[in-house]
């Protein structure tokens, strides 16, 4: 089966305004990545728009009500002090989640054994009440749900190698039982979150890195922690919070890996969902602002995808 890929050119729309990391280029960048002959089997789709059903997966509609009605009309608003939004904001953020439930519908269905979704805005700091960090919807958060409440899955997990800790995505697994959420990430750093395992929530695993760390750093904390974990949490379905800002050359952390790790990490965890979910697997782009690292990282990720 081939591998899907999921993105849309309204992502370009949601505009942040001159000198924000997370800008429009980082698309173009993972387009022009994904347009070589190496993937031409990948299976392309457009990235179809959340319904306010889907969106209350993962966020009251009050929440979804009052973050459309802080859209401006024109020119930019700021939601926080790093989360600027623009009139072309909502139906980006909108198709970004729709992005990845359309994903996990086409693994789960057995249309595709894997899919990656080059999406923006990214998602796993978003809270169900709150917009933060770039993020607005969170869009992996309500893809698990999706999996959860609709296909009747009783075991999805998420495993986010973004630099910066997914607080948005770890508050859904404190609430579920049913979704287990792993991360590495530089520590201290923002948001602030992410402390080392709390053996009293079993489905949540943290492996925090210190700045500075680099390959084996990265490895053996995946290798001791987090896919063991995995592996006893036996999920049926896979999805990854794929950020690639712990790449040495990117300018917002100061975490050292390359190209090698994250393709690493991505066969590891296809190893995980072959185990015990088919091989199904979800990958959603979050983090990565060095435009040539995240072009690199991206290709890397994606041929594991379409070998598994």
């Amino acid at each position: 089966m081939p591998t899907a890929y999921f993105t849309h050119p309204a992502f370009l729309d949601h505009d942040t305004g001159p000198g924000h990391p997370e800008r429009a280029d980082r698309l173009r960048a993972v387009w022009n990545a994904l347009e070589g002959p190496d993937f031409a089997a990948l299976q392309r789709f457009q990235a179809p728009e959340a319904s306010d059903a889907d969106l209350a997966l993962g966020h009251p509609a009050a929440y979804v009500q009052a973050l459309v009605g802080a859209l401006p009309t024109q020119g930019y608003g700021m939601l926080d002090a790093d989360t600027i939004v623009s009139p072309g904001s909502g139906p980006a953020a909108r198709r970004a989640a729709g992005a990845v439930i359309a994903a996990v519908d086409r693994v789960l269905k057995g249309d595709a054994r894997n899919a990656f979704c080059a999406v923006r805005p990214p998602g796993h700091h978003a809270e169900p009440d709150r917009p933060m960090g770039f993020c607005l919807f969170n869009n992996v958060a309500i893809a698990a749900r999706h999996a959860l409440e609709r296909h009747g899955l009783a075991r999805v997990a998420v495993m986010d190698f973004d630099v910066h800790h997914g607080n948005g995505t770890e508050t859904w697994a404190r609430r579920d039982a049913r979704l287990f959420y792993a991360s590495t990430h530089q520590s201290p750093f923002y948001p602030g979150t992410g402390e080392a395992n709390d053996p009293a929530v079993p489905n949540l695993v943290n492996a925090p890195l210190d700045a500075g760390a680099g390959s084996a750093e990265f490895r053996a904390a995946m290798e001791r922690t987090v896919l063991p974990a995995l592996r006893r949490f036996a999920p049926e379905l896979v999805l990854i919070s794929a950020g690639f800002d712990a790449h040495l050359r990117d300018p917002l952390a100061q975490v050292a890996l390359d190209e090698d790790d994250f393709a690493w990490a991505t066969d590891a965890l296809c190893d995980v969902a072959a185990a015990s979910a088919s091989g199904r697997l979800v990958s959603a782009l979050e983090g990565g602002y060095d435009l040539d690292a995240l072009a690199a990282s991206v290709a890397a990720h994606v041929r594991v995808l379409m070998a598994r």
